[in-house]
């Protein structure tokens, strides 16, 4: 009896650990720039590839926010962000740790 209490225990301690690494990331996305953001694309780290643009033909105009939800269902925080602005110019970054930053600032 007690080794199929501490089984169950290990076994919802474990299925608590993967629901919560998994689990979908929201971060603040702000723009202190002079120019719209046009274009914004979040991948994970290891990927090589930018995924869609987030955007969807909308804009980030300058001072204003918006959250940013990344369901991807990756247990990472590791991501690279690029970003189009209407002037022109692209600004990338890469191994953001997104969890621990809890929101990204464009000036």
């Amino acid at each position: 009896m007690k080794n199929c209490i501490t089984t169950m225990a290990f076994t919802f301690s474990l299925l608590w650990a993967t629901n919560s690494v998994a689990e979908d990331l929201e971060f603040l996305l702000v723009n202190e720039s002079n120019s719209p953001v046009v274009a914004f694309y979040v991948s994970p780290s290891n990927s090589g590839v930018w995924e869609s643009d987030l955007m969807e033909g909308g804009f980030l105009a300058p001072n204003y926010e918006i959250d940013v939800l990344i369901g991807d269902g990756l247990a990472t925080c590791v991501y690279d962000i690029r970003a189009d602005f209407k002037d022109g110019e692209t600004v990338e970054d890469y191994g953001l740790d997104l969890c621990e930053l809890g929101s990204y600032t464009f000036e």
